[in-house]
């Protein structure tokens, strides 16, 4: 009899252990790119930051409104001169390896991060010292006051100034980190990352949320699913059919030509949860010939238009908007100033300063990706209206985890070096100087492209300095009209994509970026 009874015991108890693992809760989600670099400070790809926001936390966050609110800050006090800040940490933040979250460890993190970000750059120009005071509470002294401390700390997009232990935080920062410890709410399953195949999170059972509801990035970060699967797939026709099949979850940014069939869908639904969008941009390579020539830049801002960007990516104008404003249509600082007669593809005129730059012919290398569905179409435009405005193109063709890991060389061409990139920024990330991060025009501390111009960093310094915001928007148009003459980078438009995911998905925020507490799977 005891035997028989140990037997049901036994039985029982593997059946109690079969219905929790079966109702462990797991999302299965296509994200915009395989994840094959991990580390948010040494890159500024959004699919960087997008792992970012799962495993690591920050110290100020912006919630759906645009305001900056305490995240793992408790308290922080301004002195009345607004040169010293006082900032205590929240009871309860623990390292994912079960260590307390301490001040030096923020102030490691804070330094790695302004060593990258160009907020932090310029914000770090003020700064007089960081200090901690004890284990939970540090101080920041600034030489002269700004606005930036408190918005460097909370901003949303990249670089997100994440929160790294001390240890892998004085990792410098050109240099990638090999240890991926955070303290937010979810764990990175490093056992069961497989670039090109998935990267996987769980729910990590000791974090600490905020009391306040989530909003934006900011409040409490409640996990409701114990396990989110990134899935590496590349075809998106593959994607949606898995999606409208139930067999995934969710689709980060579905293509548009399949948003229709999506719609027609009653099991699908779409969230629009980045109302302001992206803003589609090339990049030069200043530091190479034969862009190191302002002239032979500008010719590039005749020869290009936004429309035929916007028709090759997105098509729908339902989802696009062509918008010269440096500083995104629709936001304070929008204006045009400056920006008469550009992006209009005038093709006399780029091939007439081509001519006056001395232009040699050379074919210029345009780095292109071909795996990112938002991305791939934006390199034949360019090839095709660059070479109708004079230029010669070499177009080499990769996955865009290669173009990020080229983008940050500086060799000569003929070593591996390149001209011209494209990309995207969220609007979130440039809507003024000093967080445009292609603005920066610090030399070798500037993002990749590197432009070197003094007056348009003193711009950016008086834009960091001034509170008044009419006066804010007229420095915004002195950097716009200063743009013209160096031309850092060219804006190609705006768009906006959708969240695609199961009806059964809920809770997904407005954010500048997706993020997966608040997420609900029913």
């Amino acid at each position: 009899m005891m035997s028989r009874w140990k037997m049901v015991a036994v039985g029982a108890a593997l059946l109690a252990g079969s219905s929790m693992a079966q109702a462990q809760t797991t999302m299965k989600v296509v994200m915009h790119s395989d994840v094959k670099i991990v580390d948010p400070i040494w890159t500024t790809a959004y699919i960087v930051r997008n792992h970012g926001y799962m495993i690591y936390d920050t110290l100020f966050s912006m919630d759906e409104k645009g305001e900056i609110k305490p995240q793992m800050v408790e308290t922080f006090t301004e002195s009345p001169d607004k040169l010293t800040y006082k900032f205590t940490l929240r009871d309860g933040l623990l390292w994912h390896d079960g260590k307390p979250v301490m001040a030096e460890d923020c102030i490691a993190s804070i330094k790695r991060w302004s060593a990258k970000d160009p907020v932090g750059q310029k914000l770090m120009t003020f700064v007089d010292s960081i200090t901690a005071d004890d284990a939970k509470s540090f101080t920041v002294k600034l030489k002269s006051p700004t606005g930036l401390l408190i918005f460097g700390l909370g901003k949303p997009s990249s670089n997100v100034p994440f929160m790294m232990p001390k240890r892998v935080a004085d990792t410098d920062p050109n240099t990638q980190i090999s240890e991926f410890i955070g303290s937010g709410p979810f764990v990175l399953k490093q056992d069961e990352w497989k670039p090109g195949d998935k990267i996987v999170y769980t729910k990590f059972k000791d974090y600490k949320p905020r009391s306040e509801p989530a909003s934006g990035l900011a409040g409490g970060k409640v996990v409701h699913v114990d396990r989110v699967e990134w899935l590496a797939v590349s075809d998106q026709q593959q994607a949606v059919n898995a999606l409208l099949a139930g067999e995934i979850d969710m689709v980060e940014q579905p293509a548009f030509d399949l948003i229709p069939l999506l719609k027609d869908d009653s099991n699908i639904k779409l969230w629009n949860y980045n109302p302001l969008g992206l803003q589609y941009t090339m990049r030069f390579n200043h530091t190479q010939p034969p862009f190191d020539n302002p002239k032979v830049r500008q010719a590039v801002t005749y020869a290009l238009n936004q429309k035929d960007f916007l028709e090759a990516t997105v098509g729908n104008p339902d989802y696009y908007q062509v918008c010269k404003a440096m500083f995104v249509c629709g936001s304070p600082l929008a204006s045009e100033k400056g920006m008469d007669g550009l992006l209009q593809s005038n093709f006399k005129k780029s091939q007439e300063l081509l001519k006056e730059a001395g232009y040699d012919g050379k074919p210029v290398v345009l780095l292109h990706s071909t795996d990112l569905q938002s991305l791939t179409n934006l390199g034949p435009v360019a090839k095709q209206l660059l070479e109708k405005g004079g230029f010669k193109v070499d177009m080499q063709s990769s996955d865009w985890q290669t173009v990020v890991s080229r983008r940050v060389r500086k060799d000569p061409i003929d070593k591996g070096g390149w001209n011209l990139m494209q990309t995207s920024w969220v609007s979130a990330d440039i809507l003024n100087p000093v967080m445009a991060g292609f603005f920066n025009a610090s030399c070798d501390k500037a993002a990749f492209g590197w432009p070197c111009d003094a007056e348009m960093e003193k711009l950016r310094d008086d834009f960091a300095r001034e509170p008044d915001p009419a006066k804010q928007k007229a420095i915004a148009e002195a950097v716009q009209v200063r743009w013209r003459e160096v031309v850092t980078h060219v804006h190609l438009g705006q768009y906006n994509v959708p969240i695609a995911a199961r009806k059964n998905i809920t809770g997904i925020l407005t954010a500048p970026a997706p993020v997966f507490w608040n997420v609900e799977k029913k």
